[in-house]
C-alpha cells in the first residue's frame, strides 16, 4: 500500500520515475536532498535548542532547589523529547515513511487536524506569536553579550557601580540584523555553520562552568532552593518557582523548526527513523549541557544565583575570558536570531504573493551585483516588510528589557501548543487513536499537565513583569 501510494505521488508530480529511481530528484518534485544526514541533523538541532534559555537555568535551579530543579530539567526534557519523535512521525502523510511531505510546522497541522479553529487557525497565530516574541529576546540578550564586555573591559565600572543605557546597543543591533535580514541565502549559510555554532556554544560551556569554579562554592545551597525568610516571603517564592517552570519550558522550546530541519534530510531512509535518532542524540546532549549550567552555576553562586548567568559572572575576572565567552554568545546569536526569523518572513511573503500577485512593488525581482562573486534579487516589499519587522522587535526590547520575566512569559505561551498540544493531536489524528483508551488518556494526561503549568508560568511571569514595570520605565531601565 505505501509502495502504491509512493509512485502515486511520483506520477502526480509529473516527474520521470527513472529520474527519481537514478537520484536525481526526490518523489514530491525536488532536487534530491542530499545534505543532512544523523550527524548534522542532531547538530543542527542542538543549535537551534541551545539559545538565551540557557542562561537563567542556574537561577531557575536556585529557586526550585536541587531536588526539583534537576527533577524538572529531566522531565522537560523526556516530554520534549517525547513530542518530537511524535512530531517526526507527521512529516509525511498518511504514511509516516513515504506519504506527502509537509515543508513547514503549519504545513504538518494542516494536513492532519484541518483548517479547523482547533488546528490551523490556532497554529497560525501561535507559532507567528512566539517566533515573534523569540527573536525580540534575541534582540535584548545580544545586547547584553556586547555591553558586558564593555563591562568587562572597563574596571572604572566595577569600581564606581556605573550604569550604562541598553539603547545604543540595541540599535547598533538593530541595524545589523536589517542588513542581515536582507541578504539572500544568509539562512542557509548560518545552517550550514551549525557545527561552528555548536563549537562556539561548548567553548561558552567551559568558560562559564570554569569561572564558576573559579568564583568557588561555599555558598548556601538547599534541597527546596530559596528559603522564605525576611528577603523573601511564602508568596514571592511561590511566584518565583512558577516563574522558573516558564524559563525552563522556554529552554526546551524549539519544536517548530523540527518539521524544516527533517525536510532537509536524505531521502536514501525514511526520515522519521532518522530523525528521531538525531532527537535522541540533541536531547541528551542538551540536558548534559543544560544540567551543567544550572547545577554548576547554583553551587557557585548559591541562592543569590543571577538570572541571567552572563550578568552574573561578568564583574569578575579574568576579563579578557568574559569578553570571550559574551562574544561567543553574541556570535550564536546573531545567525540563531536569522534561522528563527525565517518562518516569520515566509510566512507573511507567502500571503503577500498570493494577495498581491500581480504587484511590481511585491513580486519584482531586481538583480543586484557586489563586486563579480556576490549577485542577489533585491525586492522592494521584502526590503520595507522585514526591515519594519526588525525595527519593531528592536523596539519593543528597548522598552521591555526584563530578561527572566520575557523568558518565562515566551516558554509559557510558547511551550505547550508548539511542543506538546499540536504534536499530540497530530499523532492521535494521524494514528486514529480512540478516545478513552489507554493511550488516548496517557497523551491526554501529557497535555493536561503541560497546560496547567504553563499556566502557573504565565502567572509568574506576569506577576515578575509587573514588579518590573513598577521598578523601571521604559526606554529608562538601566543594569
Amino acid at each position: 500500500m505505501a509502495e502504491q501510494h509512493f509512485q502515486l505521488e511520483v506520477h502526480e508530480s509529473g516527474l520521470n520515475p527513472h529520474k527519481v529511481a537514478n537520484g536525481e530528484f526526490d518523489d514530491d518534485g525536488k532536487p534530491s536532498r542530499t545534505g543532512r544526514n544523523l550527524w548534522t541533523t542532531s547538530a543542527h538541532i542542538i543549535t537551534a535548542i541551545i539559545g538565551s534559555g540557557v542562561l537563567s537555568l542556574a537561577w531557575c535551579v536556585a529557586q526550585l532547589g536541587w531536588v526539583v530543579g534537576v527533577a524538572t530539567l529531566l522531565i522537560f526534557s523526556l516530554i520534549t523529547l517525547y513530542t518530537s519523535n511524535l512530531l517526526a512521525d507527521c512529516y509525511r502523510s498518511p504514511d509516516p515513511a513515504t506519504g506527502k511531505r509537509n515543508y513547514t510546522y503549519t504545513d504538518a497541522v494542516k494536513t492532519n487536524l484541518g483548517d479547523n479553529v482547533c488546528g490551523m487557525w490556532n497554529c497560525s497565530i501561535c507559532q507567528p506569536l512566539w517566533d515573534g516574541y523569540w527573536l525580540y529576546n534575541h534582540c535584548l540578550n545580544k545586547h547584553r553579550a556586547i555591553k558586558k564586555v564593555k563591562y568587562a573591559i572597563t574596571i572604572e565600572v566595577v569600581k564606581l557601580n556605573a550604569s550604562f543605557s541598553n539603547n545604543p546597543y540595541m540599535i547598533g543591533l538593530g541595524i545589523l540584523e536589517i542588513f542581515l535580514s536582507q541578504i539572500p541565502e544568509l539562512p542557509q549559510a548560518f545552517n550550514a555553520l551549525h557545527c561552528c555554532s555548536i563549537h562556539v556554544l561548548w567553548l561558552f560551556l567551559f568558560i562559564g562552568m570554569g569561572t564558576c569554579l573559579r568564583k568557588g562554592g561555599g555558598q548556601r545551597t538547599t534541597m527546596t532552593g530559596v528559603e522564605v525568610g525576611i528577603d523573601i516571603s511564602a508568596a514571592e517564592k511561590t511566584w518565583r518557582m512558577f516563574q522558573a517552570f516558564g524559563d525552563i519550558a522556554f529552554a526546551f522550546s524549539y519544536s517548530q523548526l523540527l518539521i524544516e530541519i527533517q525536510d532537509t534530510l536524505k531521502s536514501s531512509k525514511p526520515e522519521n527513523k532518522v530523525m528521531k535518532k538525531a532527537n535522541v542524540m540533541a536531547l541528551l546532549t542538551t540536558t548534559t549541557f543544560y544540567m551543567m549550567c544550572g547545577c554548576f552555576g547554583y553551587a557557585a553562586f548559591g541562592d543569590r544565583a543571577p538570572g541571567n548567568l552572563l550578568t552574573g559572572f561578568g564583574f569578575y575576572e579574568p576579563f579578557w575570558l568574559v569578553d570571550m565567552a559574551n562574544i561567543f554568545i553574541v556570535v550564536h546569536l546573531v545567525g540563531a536570531y536569522q534561522v528563527f526569523s525565517q518562518p516569520v518572513f515566509s510566512a507573511v511573503e507567502s500571503w503577500a504573493n498570493m494577495r498581491w500577485s500581480k504587484s511590481t512593488f511585491v513580486m519584482g525581482e531586481y538583480p543586484m551585483a557586489i563586486g563579480n562573486k556576490f549577485k542577489f534579487n533585491a525586492n522592494f516589499f521584502r526590503l520595507t516588510w522585514r526591515t519594519i519587522f526588525v525595527i519593531l522587535a528592536t523596539t519593543l526590547a528597548m522598552a521591555l528589557p526584563f530578561f527572566n520575566d520575557i523568558l518565562a512569559l515566551l516558554g509559557a505561551i510558547g511551550y505547550w501548543p508548539l511542543t506538546v498540544f499540536f504534536p499530540v493531536e497530530m499523532y492521535i489524528a494521524k494514528r486514529r487513536i480512540r478516545r478513552w483508551t489507554n493511550r488516548w488518556l496517557g497523551l491526554q494526561l501529557i497535555n493536561v499537565v503541560c497546560f496547567l503549568v504553563a499556566l502557573a508560568a504565565t502567572c509568574g511571569s506576569i506577576q515578575g513583569l509587573s514588579k518590573a514595570f513598577n521598578a523601571n520605565k521604559p526606554f529608562q531601565a538601566k543594569e
